[in-house]
C-alpha cells in the first residue's frame, strides 16, 4: 500500500512538473507587432464607433448595435448591415471589412465608405447608395467634409478641392520642395497632424503654406536605383533658418482665397488651428522663435484681418507648448475650452468671448506669467495632467477628460461641470469603473461613453456607460492570451528622484524561471525624454514586447521614467532644461543604485538600451559612467543636439549660441573617448527624424579616439522600423546582449 502511494504520489509530482514545463516560449514573431503572430496573441479587442446615440460594434463581417442579443427566427435584430449587403447595394466589391466604418450624420441611417478611389455614402436601411465622390490619383491629406460632402488634399505640394458635384479646383500653383501647401508645418511639432482644415459647414478652408526654401537640402541616399541619388529633406538644425509659415483660407463659394493677414515681424509658429461655429473667424495659437511668447488671436474669415488684440498670452523663462485647438461649447457659441499647462499641470480653462478683461499680466504656479483679454475660468483645478479631452455631455453641460486624477500612473475619466465661476477639485467626477488605464469615445450628445482599460490586474475591459448615472454595462472582459505561456514577473514601484524629494516610477521585470538565489545579467531600458513615458498602470505596467522575450531568455529588466518624462507636470519636465541628458542620466543612477540592492541582480553584467532620445541616453550613460554599464545597444540616437530640428532642439535647449555650455555638456563627441564596453550603434540609413549625422559624427569621433563601437544600419528605413524589419532589428539587439552580457566576464573595449 505504502508503494501504491509513493508511487502515485510520485505520478502526481511528475504530472505537476510536465505540467510546469509543458508552458510554451515566445518568440519575437510573438512580441512584435511586425511579428507573423503578433495579433494572434493580443487580448481581445472590440472595434466600436456610435452612430450618433448608438453604439456600434464593427467587425469583419457586420455592423451591429451594441445591446443584448435577440433573436427572432433565427435573425439578430442588432445586426444594422453585413460587408456582404453593402456591396450588394452598390453592386460591386468595395467593402472588405466593417471595422473601420463611420456614420457621419447621427440622425440618418447612412454609412461612409472609403477606398482608395472613392467615398461612397450607403443608406443601409433603404439599400441604394446617397452619393459617391471620386478620389483623384495621386491625392495625399485627403480631408472630407459630411455637410458639404467637398474634399480637400494634395498631389504633390498644392491644394486641391473638390464640391460635392465633382468640381475640382487647383487652389496653388507654385508647390515645390521649397514652397509647400497643406502639409503640416513645424515637423508636427505642437500636436499638428495635418495642414487642411474645413470649416463646420464646409464652406471654407484653411490651409498652411510652409516656404522653407532658406532651409538647406539634407543629402539622404537612394540607393535603391542603378546609380544611387540623393533626395531632398528640408532639415532645419537648431539656431539655423528655420521655415516661414502662413495660413490661407479658401471660400468655396466666391472661390477666393485671402491670407491670415499677420503683421511682421512675422509670427514664428502658427498652430492649432480651430475654426468659430459660425464659420465666421478662425483663432491661431502664435509663437515666438524662442517659444516662451505665446498668443491665441482670432483673424476674420472674409478678409484675413487679425483681431486688434489677442485672448489670452502666456510667457515663461523656459517655454510655452501649446498642443490642443480650442473647442467650442456646443450649446454656446461665445465660450470655448482651451487647455494650458500654465498653473504647471495641463488643465481645461473656459474663455468666455463675450467677457472682456483688463489686460494685466500675472504670475502663475507654472513658474511662468498670463495675461488674459477674455474672461478664463480655470475648470479642473488640482495636481494632475489631462491627458486627452473627450467632449462634451451637452444634457448635462459638463466637459469630459482622461487624466492621472487619482495616481499619476492611472489614467481615468472624468466629468467637470462647465460654469462661468471657478469650480473646485471636488467637483471632479469620475466616470470610469475601475483604475487603470483608460480610452474613450462618446456618444453624439456625450450621454454615453464606450470605456476600455486595462490594469496590472486586468487584460482588457470595454464597457457602456451612462454618462450621468455612472451605470456601466460590460460589453467585452478579454481573456488572457498569454495562459499559456510562461510569462515573467512584473511589478512595479517607486524610487526617490536625484533630487531626493521628486517620486519616480519603475517596471521590474524578472527572469522566467526566477530563483532568487542567483544572480542575474540586467538591462536598463531608457526613453528619457519630453512627450514619452514608460511606466504607466496598464496591462503588465506598460511593458514592451522585447523586455518579455528578455525575460524569457534570463534577464532582469528595468524601466525607470525619468525627470523630463510626460504627464507629471511642466516642471517635472522642466528640470531637463538647457541641459538635455544630465538630470535624466542622475535619475537613472538612482535607478541603477535601487538595482544594486537586489540581491539576484549582477552590478558586473549590466547593460542599457533605448531608442531614439533614449539612443542618446544609452550612449550618453556608456560614455559617462562606463565602469557601470558594460553593454549598450543604442538606436537612431542624437548626438550633439546642434544636429538636431529647429522646433524641439530649440525648445529644450534654446539655441546653440545662447546656450553654448549646455550644448558643449550634452553633446556626446567629446565624450566617445569614454567608451570602455560593448556599444552598438543601429539608425536607419534614411533617417528624415534624428539624420545620420549624429551616428557618423560619434563612431568618427570614437576612431579619433581609438574606441571600437560597433554599427548596424537598415538602408530604406526612417527613424523606426517596421514589418519584417523590427524582427531582425530586435533579433540583432537581442544577439548583441546574448554575445557580451551575458557571459560571466563580458567583453570590454582596452
Amino acid at each position: 500500500m505504502k508503494r501504491i502511494c509513493f508511487l502515485a504520489a510520485f505520478l502526481l509530482t511528475a504530472t505537476t512538473m510536465m505540467a510546469q514545463t509543458t508552458k510554451k516560449s515566445f518568440t519575437l514573431n510573438d512580441l512584435l507587432s511586425g511579428g507573423s503572430t503578433f495579433w494572434n496573441l493580443q487580448p481581445q479587442y472590440m472595434f466600436t464607433t456610435w452612430w450618433g446615440e448608438v453604439p456600434v460594434e464593427l467587425t469583419v463581417d457586420e455592423a451591429k448595435v451594441v445591446r443584448e442579443k435577440e433573436e427572432v427566427k433565427g435573425e439578430k435584430l442588432n445586426v444594422l448591415f453585413t460587408t456582404e449587403r453593402l456591396n450588394e447595394i452598390v453592386g460591386e466589391t468595395v467593402v472588405r471589412t466593417c471595422t473601420y466604418l463611420q456614420f457621419p450624420y447621427v440622425d440618418e441611417p447612412v454609412v461612409k465608405v472609403q477606398t482608395p478611389k472613392e467615398i461612397i455614402l450607403i443608406d443601409f436601411e433603404k439599400a441604394t447608395v446617397v452619393w459617391r465622390g471620386q478620389i483623384a490619383e495621386g491625392a495625399t491629406e485627403l480631408v472630407w467634409n459630411a455637410r458639404s460632402r467637398a474634399m480637400a488634399y494634395c498631389i504633390g505640394s498644392n491644394v486641391f478641392v473638390q464640391t460635392a458635384d465633382g468640381e475640382r479646383r487647383q487652389l496653388t500653383t507654385d508647390g515645390s520642395d521649397a514652397i509647400v501647401y497643406g502639409h503640416s508645418v513645424s515637423r508636427d511639432e505642437f500636436g499638428i497632424m495635418g495642414g487642411l482644415f474645413w470649416s463646420p459647414d464646409g464652406q471654407r478652408l484653411a490651409f498652411y503654406k510652409k516656404d522653407q526654401s532658406r532651409i538647406p537640402s539634407y543629402p539622404q541616399v537612394d540607393i535603391t536605383q542603378r546609380i544611387a541619388a540623393t533626395t531632398v529633406d528640408k532639415y532645419p538644425m537648431a539656431g539655423c533658418e528655420t521655415e516661414d509659415v502662413s495660413v490661407a483660407v479658401y471660400d468655396v463659394r466666391t472661390k477666393q482665397t485671402v491670407w491670415l493677414q499677420n503683421p511682421k515681424p512675422m509670427t514664428d509658429y502658427m498652430t492649432n488651428i480651430s475654426w468659430a461655429p459660425d464659420a465666421q473667424k478662425i483663432y491661431v495659437f502664435e509663437l515666438n522663435r524662442d517659444q516662451n511668447f505665446m498668443q491665441l488671436y482670432g483673424y476674420d474669415a472674409v478678409t484675413g484681418q487679425k483681431d486688434t488684440e489677442p485672448l489670452v498670452e502666456e510667457k515663461h523663462p523656459k517655454y510655452v507648448e501649446p498642443m490642443h485647438t480650442m473647442t467650442f461649447l456646443p450649446w454656446d457659441a461665445t465660450k470655448a475650452v482651451m487647455q494650458t499647462r500654465r498653473d504647471n499641470w495641463n488643465h481645461l480653462y473656459l474663455i468666455d468671448l463675450t467677457k472682456k478683461m483688463y489686460p494685466e499680466w500675472r504670475n502663475e504656479d507654472g513658474g511662468g506669467t498670463s495675461c488674459d483679454h477674455v474672461k478664463v475660468t480655470l475648470l479642473t483645478p488640482g495636481d494632475f495632467e489631462i491627458r486627452d479631452f473627450l467632449g462634451f455631455n451637452q444634457k448635462e453641460k459638463t466637459a469630459l477628460f482622461i487624466g492621472n486624477v487619482t495616481h499619476p500612473l492611472h489614467h481615468t475619466v472624468h466629468a467637470v461641470r462647465v460654469k462661468g465661476e471657478r469650480v473646485k477639485s471636488e467637483k471632479l467626477r469620475l466616470i470610469s469603473v475601475g483604475e487603470g488605464v483608460h480610452s474613450a469615445t462618446l456618444s453624439a450628445n456625450g450621454s454615453q461613453m464606450i470605456d476600455t482599460y486595462s490594469s496590472p490586474s486586468v487584460t482588457r475591459q470595454v464597457s457602456l456607460i451612462d454618462v450621468k448615472t455612472g451605470k456601466a454595462s460590460s460589453l467585452l472582459t478579454a481573456d488572457d492570451p498569454w495562459k499559456d505561456y510562461d510569462v515573467p514577473e512584473i511589478t512595479g514601484g517607486s524610487i526617490k528622484a536625484a533630487d531626493g524629494e521628486t517620486d519616480l516610477y519603475y517596471r521590474l521585470i524578472k527572469p522566467v524561471g526566477f530563483d532568487a538565489t542567483k544572480k542575474y545579467p540586467t538591462v536598463v531600458y531608457v526613453y528619457g525624454g519630453p512627450h514619452a513615458h514608460n511606466v504607466q498602470a496598464s496591462r503588465g505596467y506598460y511593458f514592451r514586447g522585447w523586455e518579455i522575450y528578455m525575460a524569457q531568455l534570463g534577464y532582469v529588466v528595468f524601466v525607470l521614467d525619468n525627470r523630463g518624462s510626460q504627464y507629471r507636470g511642466l516642471k517635472f519636465e522642466q528640470a531637463t532644461f538647457r541641459h538635455l541628458g544630465d538630470e535624466e542620466m542622475r535619475d537613472q543612477m538612482c535607478g541603477v543604485e535601487f538595482l544594486k540592492t537586489l540581491p539576484y541582480v549582477d552590478a558586473d553584467r549590466m547593460g542599457v538600451h533605448g531608442w531614439s532620445f533614449g539612443g542618446f541616453m544609452t550612449t550618453n550613460l556608456m560614455c559617462t559612467y562606463p565602469d557601470v554599464f558594460k553593454v549598450g545597444v543604442a538606436g537612431g540616437p542624437v548626438v550633439d543636439w546642434k544636429y538636431y530640428e529647429v522646433m524641439y532642439g530649440e525648445r529644450y535647449m534654446d539655441r546653440p549660441d545662447e546656450n553654448p555650455e549646455g550644448y558643449a555638456s550634452s553633446s556626446l563627441l567629446p565624450k566617445a573617448k569614454n567608451l570602455k564596453g560593448r556599444l552598438q550603434i543601429i539608425f536607419g540609413y534614411n533617417d528624415p527624424t534624428c539624420v545620420p549625422q549624429h551616428t557618423l559624427s560619434f563612431i568618427r569621433a570614437c576612431i579619433d579616439a581609438g574606441r571600437q563601437p560597433d554599427l548596424f544600419t537598415y538602408p530604406g528605413d526612417g527613424h523606426n522600423m517596421f514589418g519584417t524589419d523590427q524582427v531582425h532589428l530586435h533579433e540583432r539587439i537581442t544577439r548583441y546582449f546574448e554575445d557580451y552580457l551575458k557571459s560571466e566576464k563580458p567583453m570590454t573595449e582596452k
